[in-house]
């Protein structure tokens, strides 16, 4: 097992041992994922030496194998990773999945065998995984909760892509990159402008409990967060508030009661494993998931409002700051 937080390059399956054969970290300036971001990435949450959701993940691995024409064989590597999760018993594996460098240089790659050839990098990383809160799925799948936050959106765009491209987890991040920082500078600027916090010298700790930013693409939908897939529910009637919305916390209705409603990743955004547990999860139900466009004219409607990712599970929001700097609380 390597040193938590290192980077090593899984060697081809068919070459690895049952203990999982790596390199030491050595990448070619040719590689194509370091070039023109020409692969994708998974991150995975492992508690008590299992991947969570790992038939997920292997979905992901083949969807995108397929869309970027790579060769990757997702059960060997699964079991692969099961081995190092086994190993870490408790953390985060991130896996990056790049084309292998090729002969033909510039943004083109020879039809050959060698053209579909990647290279597997895995970074293994001890850290705690809150499970103290969990909702259970109508199929009997439980999923992580985090304390209650609030929302803002974000100025910052993200690109529409082609439907190959659209929704995939690609290296091509730049976009959540730079929403990222903006979510960073709301997030010290509200503190700034605090003067309680800033006159009792309140640590890092105290800043503002600002969870996640909303993110719309270039055609002006609202899409996702920075870091995860967001849900929502809408009033009905139309701004009419529900009186009696449903608990954030220990209430496994939570998720079943009233109808939830996620952006297409059609165009843009990715989609994410979590995303798909609770599309899944609640697939049987009387109201199932329905894929839905959040536009501008939605937002003072929304009653309730959760992002989510394969590492957090459900994040609940109370608010969601709009780019008016109006407020709509849940």
């Amino acid at each position: 097992m390597p040193p938590s937080n290192s980077w090593i390059r899984l060697q081809p399956l068919s070459e690895a041992s049952d203990k999982a054969a790596v390199t030491a970290l050595t990448m070619s300036l040719d590689n194509r994922g370091l070039a023109y971001g020409d692969g994708f990435f998974t991150t995975m949450g492992v508690i008590d030496g299992l991947i969570l959701w790992s038939d997920y993940h292997q979905q992901r691995l083949d969807s995108h194998a397929n869309a970027l024409q790579l060769d990757i064989d997702s059960q060997a590597l699964l079991a692969t990773l099961q081995t190092q999760a086994k190993q870490l018993q408790q953390g985060m594996l991130k896996l990056i999945v790049t084309r292998a460098a090729q002969d033909v240089r510039g943004y083109g790659y020879a039809p050959s065998t060698s053209g579909s050839a990647c290279e597997v990098w895995l970074k293994s990383s001890a850290m705690p995984i809150a499970t103290a809160e969990q909702l259970r799925l109508p199929n009997g799948r439980l999923v992580p909760v985090q304390p209650v936050a609030s929302a803002t959106c974000l100025s910052s765009q993200l690109a529409c892509l082609p439907p190959p491209l659209a929704g995939l987890k690609s290296l091509n991040r730049l976009d959540n990159v730079l929403a990222s920082a903006e979510l960073q500078r709301v997030k010290a600027q509200t503190l700034k402008s605090n003067p309680f916090l800033l006159a009792n010298h309140l640590p890092a700790s105290a800043e503002p409990n600002i969870g996640e930013g909303l993110l719309r693409d270039m055609s002006g939908h609202w899409v996702e967060g920075t870091m995860s897939n967001v849900f929502y529910q809408l009033s009905e009637p139309p701004f009419a508030k529900s009186s009696n919305p449903p608990r954030l916390q220990n209430n496994s209705n939570y998720l079943s009661t009233g109808q939830w409603y996620t952006p297409s990743m059609a165009q843009s955004g990715v989609a994410g494993v979590m995303r798909q547990v609770l599309i899944d999860g609640l697939s049987s139900t009387e109201q199932p998931v329905i894929i839905r466009s959040l536009q501008d004219a939605d937002l003072p409607k929304v009653k309730q409002l959760f992002f989510c990712n394969a590492l957090r599970g459900i994040m609940p929001m109370t608010s969601l700051t709009l780019l008016s700097a109006d407020v709509v609380a849940f």
